[in-house]
């Protein structure tokens, strides 16, 4: 499966396999790529496979023996949501990685080919930038935030627009506690109640512990407590100088305790003193919902992502969307589900949502 077009240089595709050796270069390229992304790690593999059993094909180019590119991709099919190429599901990012347009180019035509000789509906690139590939199509609903953190305390809060800087001094007047470790345990049980409220399928608790145990202190968590109680908890990642918020959420009370503001700004705080993080990425939000409005209101502004698709035997590109009509009698039914049957069902339904 190549592209004689784009294999002018010789590349040769290669197909990432359970050898540690070959493991250690892939991740070895991520951190030396420019372009290379926590999502774009090894471990992802590992996580996706144990956790939901699609199967994986992280790809990528060699050069002389060379790495010079990467594309972790991942099959995801079910009856009810479609057949599809992913890069990467359950991440914010992925296509190719690498500094070799050519490389690049290569890489998405064997993705292509790919998504051809498997027979899925789409293949889907989630690139944080922009692609002149004119064989893909762009959906773009996402935006992404991030902002550079102060050098100290007070400058991260200085930072923050004036209304969610005095939501945030309230929290801090209060009897809020937090701790970070972890504790995978706790972010999941915090973070099923919050999904359920909003009518969405919480995913398995064994991928919070896949994700722990694959990424080990490059994942931490953050939990607020109100008398000995958790009430917010987040996961967060940490790459490249970046910490990554990914999984936050809390209970009912965490809104009137203004947990959620309290427990942001402690880890912006935290990442920036503990671990010499230089940037706070707050992740993407669909464009004009309500977390993107919440996280402009800590002086983030946001960045088109460039979703890039290529249909293979579907006719339109697909609409997973909540904001899809089809799916509103399903999500408000969600939301009125005990916590415990939600954390039950989810599961099946979440590992085809990523």
């Amino acid at each position: 499966m190549h592209s004689d077009e784009n294999n002018s240089k010789g590349f040769k595709l290669q197909f990432l396999d359970s050898d540690q050796s070959k493991l250690n270069a892939w991740d070895d390229f991520v951190d030396s790529c420019s372009l290379g992304t926590f999502f774009h790690l090894s471990g992802w593999k590992t996580v996706i496979e144990k956790a939901y059993g699609h199967k994986s094909w992280f790809m990528y180019a060699t050069l002389d023996d060379r790495i010079v590119a990467v594309l972790p991709l991942v099959e995801v099919k079910s009856r009810l949501f479609g057949h599809s190429l992913v890069s990467t599901p359950f991440c914010v990012v992925g296509g190719v990685a690498s500094d070799d347009e050519a490389a690049m180019l290569f890489l998405e035509d064997e993705a292509i080919t790919l998504a051809e000789k498997l027979g899925v509906g789409h293949l889907e690139l989630r690139y944080p930038f922009e692609r002149n590939n004119p064989k893909l199509i762009a959906n773009c609903k996402h935006s992404n935030f991030s902002v550079e953190l102060g050098e100290d305390d007070d400058a991260i809060l200085a930072a923050v627009k004036k209304k969610q800087r005095a939501a945030i001094r309230h929290s801090l007047k209060g009897s809020l506690t937090h701790r970070i470790d972890d504790d995978v345990d706790t972010a999941f049980e915090v973070y099923s109640e919050s999904v359920r409220n909003l009518g969405t399928p919480v995913f398995p608790k064994k991928y919070f512990q896949q994700l722990r145990d694959v990424f080990g202190d490059q994942l931490d968590v953050l939990t607020v407590e109100s008398e000995g109680q958790a009430v917010s908890s987040v996961l967060s990642f940490y790459y490249k100088g970046v910490v990554m918020p990914y999984y936050g959420g809390g209970v009912e009370a965490a809104r009137g305790l203004k947990s959620n503001d309290y427990m942001y700004y402690k880890l912006m705080c935290s990442a920036k003193n503990e671990r010499e993080c230089s940037t706070f990425d707050f992740g993407r939000s669909k464009d004009d919902s309500g977390a993107y409005k919440y996280k402009r209101t800590w002086g983030m502004e946001p960045q088109p992502m460039y979703y890039k698709f290529y249909l293979a035997k579907s006719d339109e590109l697909p609409n997973l969307s909540p904001n899809n009509p089809k799916y509103q009698f399903f999500i408000n039914m969600w939301k009125k589900l005990p916590v415990a049957v939600s954390r039950m069902i989810g599961p099946y339904l979440s590992k085809y949502l990523g």
